[in-house]
């Protein structure tokens, strides 16, 4: 195969044929698809997280599950910026030709709004176990439920990744 014919000195890419720009197009219209499951999830939660404080029950909270609620909300709202920071983001550095560069930030936001989502769903499901059974088999449900996810948006990606993907991509 000749340098012309596998892409090599034209600008394209090999595999999908396709020049660094519309690479960039593509990954970013990949990842907003992604934004819009993981955002939508995270503002559900956090907007149920905030009515919590005005229910009477939440006046018989200890100070333990009062603090789990307070880390459990600053990390909702964490995610939450960092679910919308993508956005914000593409508004601002719109049509100043730098979409690959948009691209990357964009994803470093999305993968930190992940995992501050772990925290907040792991810190929400501590809190309502701790309410619901007064058990001390509550670590224990809630290590075993962020292990699971865990495995499912971290160990099985990064594994398919090097798995089935040569160092060269």
């Amino acid at each position: 195969m000749t340098t012309q014919e596998n892409g090599a000195g034209t600008g394209l890419r090999n595999g999908r044929n396709e020049t660094p720009e519309e690479r960039a197009d593509r990954q970013w219209a990949e990842l907003l698809q992604e934004v819009r499951v993981a955002q939508t999830g995270v503002q559900i939660l956090f907007g149920f997280l905030l009515t919590v404080a005005f229910t009477p029950r939440f006046t018989e909270l200890g100070d333990t599950d009062r603090a789990i609620y307070i880390a459990t909300v600053l990390l909702g709202s964490l995610a939450t910026g960092a679910l919308i920071g993508p956005v914000s983001f593409h508004r601002i550095v719109s049509g100043r030709r730098i979409k690959p560069q948009t691209v990357t930030w964009a994803s470093r936001l999305v993968f930190t709004g992940l995992i501050l989502l772990l925290g907040t769903l792991a810190a929400a499901l501590l809190l309502i176990l701790r309410v619901a059974l007064h058990d001390g088999i509550v670590p224990w449900l809630v290590t075993g439920v962020v292990g699971w996810y865990l495995l499912c948006w971290f160990a099985l990606p990064f594994w398919a990744r090097r798995r089935h993907t040569s160092s060269n991509d």
